[in-house]
Formats: structure tokens, sequence, C-alpha cells
């Protein structure tokens, strides 16, 4: 069996998808659901069971699953890069991800783990992730210093060839509607791009960098899910790695990508960044792809422009968005 936590959320229930198209459904998914819509991601997609994250691991350490799990792929996580309930952050993303990771390890378990671009900080060190460049970046927010903790005590116990994680750029892609703010801009501005051909960008409070000029290594969850597939096929190779494009592009680009998909000349607005991100807004970022290709992972990434034109045409502007 594998387990798929966060499994009804954005990237999680797209790779139970990935996995069904490779003739797996002997899944277990692990999620939170409560009142939202989280479960319609899970619709069409075959899985053996789920269990709520509160409960799976005391399940997990009472032996529950001894001998029926062959490995444990962790998505789930709160991603929102503006909560501030530390305590909540160093227990939902740290704690408990270190104790699916231990427990995996005792019981010769593969363990995947979704990490993050937002260990990187400001991008002022790079976006390498070979692992002796790790304990020196410094995240701008508390979710990214969570996924950072958590990379750092894998390197710290040298577990990384036992372990794989994912560090994720910024993904965006089919069954992202719930994540209300943490939305791609993709999704968020596709009402008054189509309806009002207006996309509305912050400017940039960084001389380097003009109004909408701030770059972002954009990478669809298809791409995404198809290097994470790579790895699941090849679970001997372990370490952390950047999932990005390679490419950093401005999120100008971006806009003029969606009205390219809508077919529509659209026209942007630069407005006022909210005084709670000045401080720790990211203007650059761009996956070092050099470890990655190193693991043999030679994959192609879709250009933004054809990765927008499927997410829009294919799923947003249709009655089954989802993947």
């Amino acid at each position: 069996m594998i387990v798929v936590t966060g499994g009804a959320g954005f990237i999680g229930s797209c790779f139970v998808q990935k996995l069904n198209q490779m003739g797996i459904d002997d899944i277990l998914i692990v999620d939170h659901l409560r009142e939202n819509d989280k479960w319609k991601n899970l619709v069409g997609k075959k899985f053996e069971d789920y269990i709520d994250k509160i409960d799976f691991p005391d399940l997990l350490a009472d032996g529950c699953f001894d001998d029926t799990i062959d490995s444990v792929v962790h998505i789930g996580a709160c991603s929102s890069t503006t909560e501030t309930d530390t305590n909540y952050l160093m227990e939902n993303n740290y704690r408990y991800t270190k104790f699916l990771a231990q427990t995996c390890l005792k019981n010769n378990i593969k363990f995947y783990y979704a990490s993050s671009a937002a260990t990187y900080g400001d991008g002022e060190l790079g976006f390498s992730d070979e692992d002796v460049k790790t304990p020196d970046y410094r995240p701008l927010n508390m979710y990214g210093y969570s996924k950072h903790l958590f990379d750092l005590w894998v390197l710290k116990n040298e577990l990384q060839d036992k372990l794989t994680g994912f560090k994720f750029f910024n993904v965006f892609g089919p069954n992202e509607y719930h994540k209300d703010s943490m939305r791609s801009l993709v999704h968020k501005a596709l009402p008054d791009a189509r309806d009002n051909c207006m996309i509305r960008l912050f400017k940039s409070y960084n001389p380097e960098y003009s109004d909408g000029g701030q770059t972002r290594d954009f990478v669809y969850v298809k791409d995404v899910l198809n290097v994470m597939a790579y790895f699941f096929e090849h679970p001997d190779i372990g370490g952390i790695y950047n999932i990005g494009t390679g490419k950093a592009q401005s999120w100008n680009e971006l806009a003029n990508a969606m009205f390219a998909a809508l077919n529509v000349k659209g026209e942007i607005e630069y407005i006022d960044m909210p005084d709670q991100l000045k401080d720790k807004y990211q203007y650059f970022t761009k996956a070092d792809l050099t470890k990655l290709r190193r693991a043999g992972c030679d994959y192609e990434f879709m250009t933004l422009k054809d990765s927008i034109a499927d997410y829009i045409q294919n799923h947003l502007m249709k009655s089954n968005p989802y993947l």
C-alpha cells in the first residue's frame, strides 16, 4: 500500500491521479477534510481507504499497518506563507513530518516528503539544493522555516540517502481552488482577466525590478507529477531535490500568457503590496537543476505559455476543472 498524506489537497490529489495512471490504486489517503470542498479532488480517483490526519499517527504507531505499507508520500502540510501561528506550524509541518519519517525508517518504508523553495529566503545565497549549502539559507517566513527545519534534521542525521525530499517552487494547476489566498495568480486572476481583460499585479519596492518584473520559477503541476514519478520509480535514489523549471519569469510574462490563452488584449494594473508582505517578499526564484539532472532525471518542462494555456483551456474553462 502507498500512503499519500494531503491526498485530497492540491499536489497530493494530483499525485493520486498520477499513481492511478501508472496502474496503482492500492492507496491510503490521509488528509483533514473539515468543512471545505477538497473532497471534490478525490472524485473519480481510485484508492483503498481514507483516514483523517489526526488519527493516522496513532494508528501507525500502534502497528495497524505493519507489513502493509510500502511507501509514504508526505505532501500534507500548512502551506500558507502568511500563517503566524508558530506553534501550529512547528507541530503540523515539522514534528508531524519527523514522526512519520522516523516511523518509516524504523519499518523500512520508503519516505518521500514535500519541502519548499521558501526555505531559500530572499535568494541572496542562490537556490542550490546541494546539501553543503542548505544550513546557510535563511527563510523569510515561518512556513519556510518549518520546512527548512526538517531539511536540516534530515542532513544532521545523515538520512538524505534514505529519504527523498522535493523542494517545490511556484506550483500552479488543477485542484488548487481550495487554497484561498495561496492559490496561484492564474486561478485568482482568471475572472477579471476573462471578463474585464484586466490583471492586477503588485508594484515593486526593489529598484532592481520594475513593477510586475519580479520573477518566479513557475512550474506546472503536471510537470511536478512527472518528476515525482521519476523518483517513485527509482526508490533507490535519495536526497533533497529542487522541482522547478530552472527558469525565472516575470509576473508580467505570466499575465500576458493568461491573456494569450484567453485570446484577449488585456491590461495590467499595478497595486500596492500589503505592508506585512514587503519585508518577506521574494523578488526572484529560480531552481538550480544541477542535482536533479545528476540524479538522472532529464525531464523537459513545459513552457510557461503552454502550461498556462493547458490549465486555462483544458481545466479552468471546463465544467469539470479537476485533474
